[in-house]
């Protein structure tokens, strides 16, 4: 296995390493796929669905 220098480990809280990461995630989430696009106001899921349906 490759040996990792210590100055590249960094030692986090995990409380707060679970909470930005969560947030960062859920952001995403509500962004990508939650959101209807302004565009068609349709969510990706819709536009797939229908894009399957021709």
């Amino acid at each position: 296995m490759a040996e990792v220098p210590e100055s590249r480990i960094n030692e986090r809280n995990i409380t707060n390493e679970m909470r930005e990461s969560f947030l960062d995630y859920a952001m995403s989430v509500i962004v990508s796929r939650a959101l209807p696009d302004v565009r068609d106001g349709l969510k990706p899921v819709h536009r797939r669905i229908l894009y399957g349906l021709n």
